[in-house]
């Protein structure tokens, strides 16, 4: 997930008149691209207008989809490698799924160059990243292109399993959940639907959220487990308020979930 930058909303909306009438305007004598005349006097900027606006909305974030951003998505493809370069000057990496037609910008991340971090990412929570995890594992599990509309009653009443053994205040766990699900709908991972109070899940969960990101909640909690000890993990006790079995403590509950996630590439 990445920081809002202070970019003008209104530069998310494309110049859709250019990509929708087909016209030839752009192109050289010999059918070539050529660099469009600049937007304002003295522009010395090469990209199209919509190719631009797509590079906005890329930088600001969380992502640009062909169904939230048809034109900006459209610029995209047609502007691929020049905006892939534009990105890299930033020591930014672009990431295009033309299969759930996403595409998010993330930071370059090499051993061998010392990069600065120009996408800030949001902190997460132990309840923010079981949120997480079970939309992400919803799209997993859902049939290809099968849209996942989810509801926050439905929601709050699953990740309620994710209480501590010791936990026993119900209202307070709700209201953690509640505040997970403001934070996903507020990064855009979570859009409003035509039925009030259902929401449907970005395909683009699946890929900010992948087998890396994965694999360190799993060493995380991992790490946790070891050092609560036995009676913080739960061994030979229960916890009847939470509904979980025996000897089953909020972090196992998350690497369970984490491992099933991992068997559905």
């Amino acid at each position: 997930m990445t920081g809002r930058h202070p970019y003008d909303a209104a530069a998310s909306l494309a110049d859709a008149s250019g990509l929708e009438t087909g016209r030839s305007e752009g192109l050289d004598d010999d059918g070539a691209m050529a660099a469009p005349p600049g937007l304002w006097p003295g522009d010395p900027g090469t990209l199209r207008a919509p190719s631009r606006r797509a590079l906005v909305q890329l930088l600001r974030g969380p992502y640009l989809s062909a169904a939230r951003h048809p034109a900006l998505w459209s610029a995209l493809l047609t502007d691929e490698g020049t905006l892939r370069s534009r990105l890299a000057d930033l020591f930014l990496d672009l990431v295009v799924d033309t299969d759930q037609e996403v595409a998010f910008v993330r930071n370059v991340d090499h051993d061998d160059v010392d990069t600065p971090r120009v996408v800030r990412s949001a902190p997460l929570t132990f309840m923010d990243t079981a949120l997480l995890l079970h939309l992400r594992q919803r799209l997993l599990v859902a049939a290809g292109g099968e849209r996942v509309i989810v509801g926050q009653d439905e929601v709050v009443d699953h990740l309620m399993v994710y209480r501590g053994a010791d936990d026993t205040d119900q209202h307070g766990c709700a209201k953690r959940i509640t505040a997970s699900w403001e934070k996903v709908k507020k990064y855009g991972l979570l859009a409003a639907t035509s039925t009030e109070g259902r929401y449907e899940v970005s395909p683009v969960l699946r890929l900010i959220f992948g087998p890396d990101q994965i694999a360190a909640v799993r060493a995380q909690y991992a790490a946790l487990a070891a050092q609560a000890g036995p009676a913080a993990r739960g061994d030979g006790g229960s916890d009847p308020a939470a509904g979980a079995p025996s000897g089953t403590s909020a972090e196992d509950r998350v690497e369970e979930l984490v491992l099933d996630l991992e068997e559905h590439p």
